[in-house]
């Protein structure tokens, strides 16, 4: 490892900095905004100076920390770490002056490597996170994580600020004077720089149908899903890995056939039962995809596959006219029908489908527009399916008890519950899973604080009319996402599909791990949005909710009705949302938070008819 460059600010007798000069392979550069008259009048100052000379440390006075680029030249001097304690404009300015300065600060800040760190020390209470005990009122605090966000930072560790460990350190500089202030309880913020906004260009995927080519536009909710390989044999995603580890597990107990490679992507028609507001309709043009827009060549050769609704008349192998209406696959048990239908499985042999499968839902923490679905199908001899069920189930839940004990030593509680007698309310997953077909159990996993579980899976037999008089098909569908969830204590969806390298540095191949947000208490933004609904028409929710993920590319993270209005006299209704905007994996600021809530009103009006009051 290399000479890691240190840079402190704002030292006062720079005691600190003396106490960092000693380490090894670390080279110091240590700066005060006082001239150096000034700062030798502090005491002890000229004895670390002088400390700090003598062991090859440069001391640079007079530095504005708002305006770095003045005395470091930019790309020649990056620094892995700055320390910044106890910011303050001096004397009693106020917290909006104190925020300012730190705004300005981490505007300047083109002296850190790329993935250096930047490390604010604040008295307690100051820097308005739930780690300040007692906490501040937000409006009376710094606001550290909000001001950082607004120029590409992300709180990635909080711990306490021990003045006392620290040889020879002694904080000086209470409203400007050579005095010491009050260091317990102190905490040291630790920033480091946030991946960029993406922004996304439309994507197109190539399919073919007969001897036809054609192109769709994937919603632009789902452009930076698309084709990510979470599944593929190079990757170290837990999904993979629990996919992995229950295939291998399930293998001991039944010859088992992965049939996952050539799924194809879009469906013919629409499912039964299924709300059409809940999937992802897809519009077929004849001809190459436009040569403007960016072209996913993983999904080139994915196929029409023809199940739900009716089959268009003519021959596949000839020239056909283009159906107006498919759908991005909500589910993979169409797949599974299909082989059934064909008789083209073993009886006794598992075979196993799996990949990505897309369905419009509600904004929440555990509701995905997205998700890896695990398909697990089998043939056995009528009356004995409820036993090979039990096997099945016993078989996972050996799996999953063996994975999480290896992540945090706790087993999860699993359980099988029958369909007819669950007695909890449906979330999203086993909601749509219902509208596809009878149920006959849920398969629950709970952790702590909610051992009672939630639902990532389901169990069905098939429908009467694909049974055969011997033979009985029972079909397990998993989420693996939401196992993946709980196994690793992730909280959001949304951090799955971060572009950030830091989330699956956590999971070597082959290994599950209790996660680590490198994110800490991100900033959140509240907007209150009411409008007028067109005379005579339902309000598809639905829609709304997706509308708000595509405008603001996830960062929507709640969305709350707070008022239903009927006017009296004319019957009009108006609604009134609360829109929670904040990123669970990347800085978003205030700014940025305010265009993104003026584009949704703009485009509320355009997509959903509604007139803003």
């Amino acid at each position: 490892m290399g000479l890691r460059r240190v840079l402190l600010l704002g030292e006062g007798n720079f005691s600190f900095a003396a106490a960092l000069c000693g380490a090894r392979g670390t080279h110091v550069v240590a700066t005060c905004y006082e001239s150096e008259e000034e700062a030798l009048g502090a005491a002890g100052a000229a004895r670390s100076i002088r400390r700090l000379r003598d062991s090859g440390a440069e001391v640079v006075f007079s530095v504005d920390c708002t305006k770095l680029q003045e005395h470091f030249l930019l790309g020649t001097r990056e620094f892995d770490r700055v320390y910044f304690n106890f910011p303050h404009c001096g004397r009693k300015a106020g917290v909006g002056k104190n925020r300012q300065l730190l705004a300005r600060f981490f505007h300047c800040t083109e002296v850190l490597a790329q993935e250096g760190e930047i490390h604010v020390a604040l008295c307690n209470g100051q820097g308005g996170t739930p780690a300040d005990q007692p906490r501040r009122e937000w409006h009376n605090s710094w606001q550290i994580v909000a001001v950082a966000a607004g120029a590409g930072f992300i709180l990635s560790h909080v711990h306490p600020f021990k003045a006392e460990t620290i040889e020879g350190y002694k904080c000086t500089g209470y409203r400007s004077q050579d005095k010491s202030f009050c260091v317990e309880g102190a905490l040291n913020h630790v920033f480091t720089r946030s991946t960029a906004p993406l922004c996304f260009t439309p994507l197109s995927c190539k399919t073919q149908l007969g001897s036809q080519k054609l192109s769709f536009q994937v919603p632009q909710v789902l452009v930076d899903k698309i084709n990510r390989g979470f599944l593929e044999e190079n990757s170290s995603h837990p999904v993979r890995t629990i996919k992995e580890k229950l295939s291998a597990g399930l293998s001991q107990a039944f010859p088992l056939h992965n049939t996952s490679s050539c799924l194809p992507l879009l469906h013919h028609g629409h499912p039964d039962g299924v709300c059409h507001s809940n999937t992802f309709c897809i519009t077929l043009t004849p001809g190459e995809a436009p040569s403007a827009e960016k072209t996913s060549q993983g999904l080139a050769d994915a196929v029409l596959f023809s199940h739900f609704g009716q089959d268009t008349d003519k021959d596949v192998q000839g020239e056909l006219p283009v159906p107006q209406r498919f759908y991005l696959r909500p589910s993979l048990l169409p797949h599974a029908q299909a082989i059934i239908k064909q008789r083209a499985f073993s009886p006794g042999t598992l075979q196993v489908l799996s990949g990505p499968v897309f369905r419009k839902c509600r904004i929440a923490p555990h509701s995905m527009p997205v998700f890896h679905e695990m398909l697990v199908v089998l043939a056995v001899s009528r009356g004995t399916e409820d036993s090979c069920i039990q096997m099945l189930v016993d078989n996972i839940k050996t799996t999953l008890n063996s994975l999480h004990q290896g992540v945090s030593g706790v087993k999860p509680t699993i359980s099988l519950q029958e369909a007819a007698s669950f007695g909890t309310e449906l979330n999203d997953f086993a909601a749509f899973e219902w509208q596809l077909g009878e149920i006959q159990h849920f398969l629950c996993v709970g952790t702590e604080p909610e051992p009672s579980g939630s639902c990532v899976g389901v169990i069905r037999t098939a429908p009467d009319e694909l049974k055969s008089r011997e033979l009985v098909v029972v079909s397990v569908s998993l989420n693996l996402d939401l196992l993946a969830m709980l196994l690793c204590g992730i909280s959001d969806w949304r951090m799955l599909w971060t572009w950030d390298r830091r989330f699956l540095r956590q999971f070597p191949e082959g290994e599950l791990r209790l996660f680590q947000s490198f994110s800490l208490y991100p900033p959140s933004y509240e907007h209150d949005v009411s409008f007028w609904l067109p005379d005579g028409e339902e309000f598809d929710e639905v829609a709304f909710h997706t509308l708000a993920r595509e405008v603001s590319g996830e960062m929507v993270v709640s969305i709350q009705l707070r008022d239903n209005f009927q006017q009296p006299g004319t019957g009009r209704r108006s609604l009134c949302y609360r829109v929670t905007f904040q990123s669970c994996d990347r800085a978003l600021g205030c700014r940025e938070a305010a265009e993104m809530q003026l584009h949704f009103r703009e485009e509320m009006q355009q997509q959903l008819g509604v007139t803003l009051r």
